[in-house]
């Protein structure tokens, strides 16, 4: 992806606020993101609903590398202020297994965000309120968001309970 530095008051009082903490300033295409180490989420989304107007989670979800050792996941945090009309990406990366600090205490809207984020990716939120799944069954194997999760590898003994008919792969 081609992204360019981006650099405004914001970007400047954010720096002054969380120094290395915050590892990039980008824009791509006129949407800008910022990209932070994973223990400074929490700090950085409460800043910028309280002191930088951005007072709507939009939404919370994940990019899976798995090639990528360590850092397996990209998490992404979507913002928006209504006083500035301007939408912000947060972005960390996590390692798989890593438990980032749940976001709910910042956006009750990240409730049902981050459990759909567990479902689909497997990522598990430290401190969420209710951890389970949103839209899988319960009983149901695996994360189908994730990139070595294979279409084909569908839980076929859930689909031959609850469906009633053999698998199609």
């Amino acid at each position: 992806m081609e992204s360019a530095p981006w650099e405004s008051e914001l970007t400047l009082a954010m720096k002054a606020e969380f120094g290395d903490s915050v590892l990039e300033f980008s824009t791509h295409r006129g949407q800008e993101f910022v990209v932070a180490k994973a223990d400074s989420a929490i700090a950085i989304l409460e800043y910028l609903k309280y002191e930088a107007d951005y007072d709507y989670l939009v939404d919370v979800t994940a990019v899976h590398w798995p090639k990528r050792a360590g850092e397996e996941f990209d998490l992404v945090y979507i913002l928006y202020s209504f006083a500035r009309n301007h939408r912000l990406r947060v972005k960390t990366r996590i390692a798989d297994g890593y438990k980032p600090q749940t976001s709910v205490t910042v956006h009750l809207t990240a409730n049902w965000l981050e459990r759909e984020v567990f479902d689909m990716f497997g990522i598990e939120f430290a401190g969420h309120p209710d951890p389970r799944r949103i839209l899988m069954p319960d009983e149901w194997k695996g994360h189908p968001l994730r990139k070595d999760y294979s279409i084909v590898q569908m839980d076929d003994a859930w689909v031959k309970e609850n469906l009633g008919i053999e698998s199609g792969h």
